[in-house]
């Protein structure tokens, strides 16, 4: 709210047609409700100010493997909900999708007022290089050498600093980013928010090299593009890069398990660990299964998550290890 209040309180939120970006939106029903969102609270501090909304257009951005014919097919009930939410002639909204990575240029100079992602930027862009003894790890783990964290730190600064650079380029002056991502809260890399689901992931497929089902050499061969940074790291990468100043970075717990709302006990019953570890199972399923595919084979992929859904009911009985997220929002300088 406060991020949206900012960009109404400058004269570029009174042009011809306020654009929206969301990148890495996925294809699920969740992508437009943050649209439409975003829309009501910018219709709202129109109402405010006694001025006529500018016309919308909302730019849905993910890889070219995305389903945006999903969202394509959500769009005539999402207009006919704007209309309902805000009168019949409150405002022109026109959505488009734009397929590529965001680490690489994605629109014109100086087009965008808001740019919204979340839950995106901890996938890199490729795997780090140099991984090559992060052997029987699929991540940063515990048992990882140092020049594993090194690695993997070395790519989200590249990462995110190319990312900052083509929005920079892209937003126009006193426009604003506001991004959620997972992170970890310390900065010691092998926390358990940090690295406790890829480990349970790598037990996994260490218990089906056990039963013959997978190569030993093909989990060393394996890694997962992601990182979770420390607050230290994403405000030094803010700072070096310099186009954006950081306005607001604040950080909250999510319990693995997205149906679980017990923040109170810091571990679970037998009975309430089996949902856990199931839940969660299907979220981890859904994000990672195209990668283990690809590497692994399609024929292991549910017994692996079948010991993937044991192991993390086991330690949800023991700890309710939580993601660690940020949100931060940034005003282009």
């Amino acid at each position: 709210m406060h991020t949206i209040k900012g960009i109404t309180n400058h004269d570029l939120f009174f042009g011809d047609c306020f654009k929206i970006a969301d990148l890495g939106c996925s294809s699920g029903k969740n992508t437009l409700l943050v649209a439409s969102k975003i829309i009501n609270v910018l219709i709202e501090m129109c109402k405010e100010n006694n001025c006529k909304p500018p016309p919308f257009q909302v730019c849905l951005n993910d890889l070219f493997e995305n389903d945006f014919n999903n969202l394509f097919k959500l769009l005539p009930n999402f207009y006919s909900k704007l209309k309902e939410e805000n009168g019949e002639n409150s405002c022109l909204c026109f959505i488009s999708a734009v397929p590529g990575s965001f680490y690489g240029r994605l629109f014109a100079d100086q087009s965008l007022h808001l740019v919204h992602s979340s839950n995106s930027l901890h996938w890199l862009s490729q795997v780090a290089e140099g991984l090559e003894s992060n052997a029987l790890n699929i991540y940063m783990a515990k048992t990882s050498p140092p020049c594993v964290f090194q690695a993997y730190g070395k790519q989200f600064k590249t990462d995110f600093t190319k990312f900052l650079q083509m929005r920079s380029r892209e937003i126009v002056c006193g426009g604003r980013m506001v991004l959620t991502f997972v992170g970890r809260s310390v900065a010691d890399p092998t926390s358990d928010d940090g690295c406790c689901l890829s480990e349970l992931l790598a037990q996994s497929l260490l218990d089906l090299v056990k039963e013959g089902l997978v190569r030993e050499m093909d989990i060393n061969s394996f890694n997962v593009p992601v990182y979770y940074p420390c607050e230290d790291e994403v405000r030094n990468v803010i700072e070096n890069e310099g186009s954006f100043s950081l306005e607001c970075l604040t950080t909250f717990k999510v319990n693995w398990d997205p149906f679980d709302d017990d923040y109170k006990n810091v571990n679970a019953s037998d009975e309430a660990s089996q949902t856990h570890g199931e839940n969660t199972t299907k979220m981890v399923r859904a994000a990672t299964e195209p990668l283990l595919a690809s590497h692994f084979g399609k024929s292991i992929i549910d017994e692996l998550f079948q010991k993937y859904k044991k192991h993390v009911a086991q330690h949800q009985a023991k700890n309710k290890t939580r993601f660690f997220t940020f949100v931060i929002a940034l005003a282009k300088e």
